[in-house]
């Protein structure tokens, strides 16, 4: 994981819940390649896998990931190769599953207002600066501080947590 993403946006509103990023149906799915494919399939852009490209990168308002704590929810973001979430606040749960499977998200007010789907953004996780490349506005995210930063490098918290068991060894 670099410490910058860049990525084409798209833009929802507020209170996207887990049932709107993986509605409850398809939480039978074990396999990644059939999760994948239900991304944001609840949402009002219910064809994203379709329009989607690994490395995109998607914008929310507040309490982007309420409701309930399924992993599949972040699971199927992580399939399509989000390379970030930017919202203006998440749901408690969503949040620390998207930074345990290694998905940045990162807490930005002004990114709901600054993007609109289709501009392409750049996001550098460390200090926190986003950049709407179309437009050249910018603002300030949540840095994602370096022990999150190692979390995001390793693709997880367990593949962090296995190197540093084998190290041990």
């Amino acid at each position: 994981m670099n410490e910058k993403v860049r990525g084409h946006v798209f833009v929802f509103g507020k209170n996207i819940d887990t049932d709107q990023i993986y509605p409850g149906i398809y939480v039978e799915a074990t396999e990644m390649d059939e999760i994948k494919k239900h991304a944001m399939a609840g949402s009002a852009i219910p064809d994203l896998v379709e329009r989607f490209a690994e490395g995109d990168i998607i914008v929310a308002d507040t309490n982007f990931g309420c409701g309930s704590s399924r992993e599949h929810a972040v699971m199927t973001l992580k399939g399509i190769g989000v390379g970030a979430i930017l919202a203006g606040s998440y749901g408690r749960i969503f949040y620390r599953n998207a930074i345990n499977l290694g998905v940045p998200a990162l807490e930005c007010k002004d990114a709901v207002t600054l993007f609109r789907t289709g501009d392409e953004c750049e996001i550098d996780l460390m200090t926190g600066e986003v950049t709407n490349l179309t437009t050249g506005k910018t603002t300030r995210a949540e840095p994602v501080g370096d022990y999150m930063m190692n979390i995001l490098r390793h693709g997880g918290i367990k593949p962090m947590i296995r190197e540093r068991l084998a190290a041990k060894k």
